[in-house]
Order: C-alpha cells, then structure tokens, then sequence
C-alpha cells in the first residue's frame, strides 16, 4: 500500500522518528523502575500473607528481582548514551509481558493485581511502534492470560470466572492496541506534516529573503519611531554607499539619513503627499522614496521602497535612442530614393561620348561620393538593425591616402583651398582590421571637428593625420594633430565615437577625445 505523502512530496511513516522513540522508551523504563522497585518493596511489607497466597513464592521473589535488575541495567545503559532501536524495543516489550505473566503464575493468578500491569505494556508497545508488531503484543498477552486461566482452572480447581476475567483482559489489550494505534498513526502524522510545513515555510523564508536581497529597488522596514529594521542590499548602496551579501538585518541600528526622515515626518503627517527626490550623501544617487504600512491595523511597522531614478533616466534615454533609431532608419530609407536617382543620372551621363576630362572627372566624384553616402545610409540601418561590423584586412597607408584627397574633394569652394590635411605614416605598418565605411564616417566627424577648431585655435583650418606602430610593435597607432603642440592618439583597444565633440578648446590647440561607442570601429592586427 502506498504510504501518503506531505506536501513536499516526502513519505509518512506509521512509526516515530528514531530520537523520538528513544525518548519515549526512556520514559517507559523508567516507568518500569519504579514498578519493579515497589514490587521488591512490597515483598517487605507483609511476607507472611504472601506466603500464604502465592503459588511460587521463591520464583515470584526472584522474578521481581530479576524485573528490577533488567529495568535498572537497560536505564543505566540509556544513561550512558544508549540509544536503543527498534528490534531493542520490540525484545523490551515482549519480555515485559511474557515476565509479567510469569510473574502472574507465581502469585495468584489473573486475579492479581500485576494482570493490570500488562495493559500498560500492551500500551507502550503500541505507541513505541504503531504497527503490525503492536496487534502482536495485545494477542500475545491474550494468549498468555488465557493459558494461565485456563492452567488455574484445571491444576489448583479455580473458578472458571477466570476464564471470563482473562477474556476481559484479551479484550481490553486489543481495544489498547487499537486504539492507541490509531491516536498515534494519527498524531505521527500530524508532526510530520507539521514539520514538512514548518520546513517549507523556512524555505519559502529563506527564498523570500534572497529574492528581497538581490532585487534593485531598496527596501526598508521601519517601526514607528524610524528604526531600521530590516534593509536589503540594494537600499544599504543607495543610502549608505555599502552594500553586505549577508542577510541577517546588517543596517540594524543605522540611523535613517536626514533627507529620508524629513520625508518619513512628512509622511506620518499626511500620508497622501509625495516625497520629493533626494541624494543620501553627495556622491549617492538621486533616489525616489515611496512609503506604506506594514501592517494596517497596527501600524508599528513601515515598509519604504527606494527607487533609483537614474535608472528610470536611464530607461527614459533607452527608450529615446530606441526611438531616435527607427526615425533615423525612417530618413535613411527616404534619402536612398534621391540618392539613387542621382546615382543612375551620374551613370547614364557618364556614357555619354561628348563629354569632356573635366566632366568625367566630376562624373567620377558623384559616384563615388554616392557610394559614400549609400554606405553611410547602409551603416545607419546596419545599427539600427544590431547587425555586426563587415571588418577587412587593410593597409593603412593606402587607405589614408585615399581618405585625404576623397575628402578634401568634398569641401566647398571657400574651404577646399584653405584646408590642409597633412599626412605622416611610418614605414612597414601592420595591416589594420576594421570596417571601411564606418571608420570613414567617424574619420569625416573628426576632421571637420579639427579643421572648425583647429580655426578658432591657431588661426588657420590645418590638421595632421599621423600613423604609426606602437611602442609594443604589434598596435596600429593613429595620431590626430591640430597643432604642433596637441594631439590625440587612438590605440587599438579603444573604440572611436561616431558623434565625438571636442571638450576642451585652448589658445594653441584644440583637443579631440574619442568616447565609447560599441560596435562602431575596432582596430586590430591581423594576427
């Protein structure tokens, strides 16, 4: 048969739990000590009438004596440390009820007094292990108080009502046994299902406490005169600039911070108004307060949320990148119609026969310039799109060369004749890996950025573009000159912004930083 289970999937058992047991069998021995020692007292209070009536007096004697040194052995034992099992219990048991019985023969009968004795045997038994082996003990003492009855009725010509009495008792130790049985199947399995309960809410307790203790919104909980109580990790780092992995209550005894207990007063005075943002220290985030009770009715405990706005800033700009990227690939895809119109007049005018070197050549910068654009259309979808950078092995030298003369075609008429890109390259420069059309859009940002400040500078729209090798020989290191005195260098390792502004601006040179920006342009070495 398939034993019930709790609520945590774990079986039942209809027997205690082993300490459980050994506790209880101490008891019932020293149950059984006192019994046996009042049996060998009584023995001194009135020998003659027990001579008298007893059958066996010397075997009753040396029976109850024998009970008291068993009983007394088996409790210093269990002083000892002893913790009996099952199969120890079980022979304990038996043994009380077959002595008992002995017992019985050698006294009186089953009118005597002992035949009691044997009840609470039976009993003990049934509730040290509720089982089948319990049934055992009640038709084991039957058996015995019948066999004793009947053995009084046909050797010393007793009356047959012990047959009756013996019968009565056959009844009662079954009635104990089964009875007792069932209280105490019924009590096993009320404990274990309390302790299954209590093992699952102290999971549940110990879930909810890391669940409270790695979230990012701060939690506090206050009693009514604004003492912490409890505080999770993320609100120790928000108020307190520390935050502790360990859950037992860190921030007890802290006290609140003073833009937070103006916030709590003002809201123990008018629970309806809105805290105001608030920095902790100066260098604490701006956080956002929010207060309820804990508990309606009593309202000693106040449970306050801190929220962190910068992360809702963060999530506001997130959101507004998001937006401004799709608009972004909206315009893009809007400005690919012209474009493409411009690029296929280009073409066709490019096969015309009367044109002359001139007309060519300008027929040449149109369409490489529309290539141009219609890559720079292509990267803004490619990052709307999350798509990674198509990257190619190239030769520096080469590239900037072809960068510098590209662009200068592309100024206008006032500024291409006083622009001026200066070029220096070292010898034997390692091949750079890198997408061609979106270093060419950051390289287009940062030289209209040096010429505009290059003029406000020195007087004069003059940059210089260096390439060199790093000090470690393995590094392409691009150098961004100004002026004589000012320059930027741009290592492998780091990324180029593609909207990069100038943040520091001075009499002789003008400084441009490159920033963050992922995915854009990541210059390495081939191998």
């Amino acid at each position: 048969m398939a034993q019930p289970t709790t609520p945590d999937q774990q079986p039942i058992t209809d027997t205690p739990p082993s300490n459980q047991r050994g506790r209880l069998f101490r008891v019932y021995n020293h149950y059984r000590v006192v019994v046996s020692v009042i049996l060998v007292a009584l023995l001194f209070v009135d020998p003659i009438n027990f001579d008298s009536r007893f059958r066996a007096m010397d075997y009753y004697q040396a029976g109850v004596v024998c009970y008291l040194a068993i009983n007394g052995f088996i409790a210093l034992t269990m002083l000892a440390g002893f913790q009996p099992r099952s199969r120890h219990i079980t022979v304990s048991i038996l043994m009380d009820i077959l002595l008992l019985h002995g017992l019985l023969i050698a006294s009186t009968g089953i009118t005597n007094g002992l035949a009691n004795l044997v009840i609470v045997s039976v009993a003990a038994g049934n509730i040290l292990t509720p089982t089948r082996i319990g049934t055992f003990y009640a038709a084991l003492g039957a058996i015995c108080s019948l066999g004793i009855s009947a053995w009084s009725v046909l050797v010393f010509d007793d009356s047959a009502d012990e047959i009756v009495r013996a019968g009565s008792l056959g009844i009662l130790y079954f009635a104990a046994a089964f009875i007792l049985q069932y209280i105490s199947r019924r009590m096993l399995r009320s404990e274990a299902l309390a302790s299954s309960r209590a093992r699952s809410i102290a999971e549940l307790e110990q879930i909810n406490r890391q669940i409270i203790q790695r979230m990012r919104t701060g939690i506090l909980v206050l009693d009514r005169f604004g003492r912490i109580r409890l505080a999770n990790a993320a609100a120790e780092e928000l108020l307190f600039g520390t935050a502790t992995e360990d859950s037992k209550l860190p921030s007890r005894g802290r006290n609140l911070p003073r833009p937070l207990r103006r916030g709590l007063d003002a809201w123990l005075k008018d629970p309806a108004r809105r805290t105001e943002p608030f920095q902790a220290t100066q260098t604490s985030p701006v956080v956002q307060a929010n207060f309820t009770q804990l508990d309606q009715q009593r309202g000693d405990q106040i449970l306050v949320f801190i929220d962190d706005m910068s992360r809702v800033t963060q999530q506001a700009q997130q959101m507004k990148l998001a937006s401004l990227g799709r608009l972004t690939a909206g315009i893009a895809h809007e400005i690919r119609n012209p474009l493409g119109a411009i690029s296929h007049a280009s073409q066709l005018m490019n096969e015309s026969p009367n044109l002359d070197e001139g007309d060519r050549k300008m027929l040449d910068i149109i369409e490489r310039h529309s290539r141009r654009v219609n890559g720079i259309i292509e990267n803004v979808l490619d990052l709307s799109r999350r798509r990674a950078a198509d990257t190619d092995l190239i030769d520096v030298d080469k590239w900037l060369s072809a960068f510098r003369d590209d662009y200068l075609q592309t100024q206008s008429n006032e500024h291409q004749k006083s622009d001026e890109i200066l070029l220096r390259t070292e010898r034997n420069l390692p091949l750079a890996r890198f997408d061609v059309s979106q270093i060419e859009q950051v390289m287009v940002n940062l030289c209209d950025n040096g010429l505009r400040y290059s003029k406000q500078a020195t007087g004069e729209r003059r940059i210089e573009l260096y390439a060199g090798v790093a000090a470690d020989g393995e590094r392409a290191t691009w150098m961004f000159a100004i002026s004589a005195r000012a320059s930027l260098r741009s290592t492998a390792c780091l990324f180029l912004n593609l909207f990069s502004q100038p943040t520091r601006v001075g009499r002789d040179s003008a400084f441009i930083w490159l920033e963050n920006c992922a995915r854009l342009i990541r210059l390495t070495c081939p191998w």
